[in-house]
């Protein structure tokens, strides 16, 4: 503080320096650094750029995946306890189970006792899935059959959280699940999936149990290279009989 009780610390730029200490992060991170601004107020351009991430984020939320990309995948389709929308966002335990009827279906459409069972939920992103799993889920199934694991019928879920993967991995008697999932977004992306995997799914298994790869998309962890981690990662539950802390430890 000066001897006038003012600050004498320098007031914050109004525009970008690309000299600056800063430059060479803010031209390689997705985050808003040194945005400068008009007056004391945001400039335009930032101001347009948070509206349309906000708006993107919204949308992945609301927005459902399409019919095409579920029939494309030859993805059963399913969805858990959850009716609607507004029911998914406000009670999230009935995104982590699905109903006798849907068991019953499981059972009767779906390879029972797999090796390895897929299913891809929308999560909280369905704009995440839509751009990444055409190029993830091949990957990821062709990675497995290659190693002749036997591989279950990959499954859509409607309305799913993570922990649905355990009450589909327990109907379905398989070894390992693999659960690829919209994650939520944020104003730096809408377009991230997560792959959560565990051996031996049960309904109640612990998240210490699981394990996961995040910040799947094309500015992230690259689909194509998530899915050969995925299918090193599921070789090495299988082989060790294990997941999450289990397979560190």
């Amino acid at each position: 503080m000066t001897d006038e009780g003012k600050s004498s610390l320098p007031s914050p730029p109004a525009t970008f320096d690309s000299g600056d200490d800063y430059s060479s992060v803010a031209e390689n991170s997705p985050a808003r650094l040194s945005v400068g601004r008009s007056g004391p107020r945001l400039r335009t351009e930032t101001s347009l750029q948070f509206r349309a991430d906000h708006a993107a984020a919204r949308d992945a939320v609301l927005t459902k995946v399409s019919q095409e990309t579920i029939d494309e995948l030859d993805l059963v389709s399913i969805k858990t306890l959850v009716s609607n929308q507004d029911e998914y966002l406000e009670n999230p335990n009935k995104g982590r189970d699905i109903s006798a009827e849907t068991a019953d279906v499981l059972r009767s459409e779906c390879t029972v006792n797999p090796d390895v069972q897929i299913i891809v939920c929308d999560g909280l992103s369905s704009t995440a899935v839509e751009n990444n799993i055409r190029d993830l889920l091949p990957m990821v199934e062709q990675g497995l059959k290659s190693r002749e694991y036997d591989v279950g019928t990959s499954l859509f879920v409607k309305f799913g959280r993570v922990n649905v993967m355990d009450a589909i991995g327990e109907e379905l008697n398989a070894q390992c699940i693999v659960n690829l999932i919209g994650e939520r977004p944020g104003l730096q992306t809408a377009q991230s999936l997560s792959a959560y995997m565990v051996y031996n799914p049960v309904r109640g298994k612990s998240t210490a149990k699981k394990t996961v790869i995040s910040n799947i998309h094309s500015d992230g962890l690259p689909p194509v290279e998530a899915g050969a981690q995925i299918v090193e990662y599921v070789e090495k539950m299988l082989k060790h009989g294990g997941s999450g802390l289990d397979l560190e430890n």
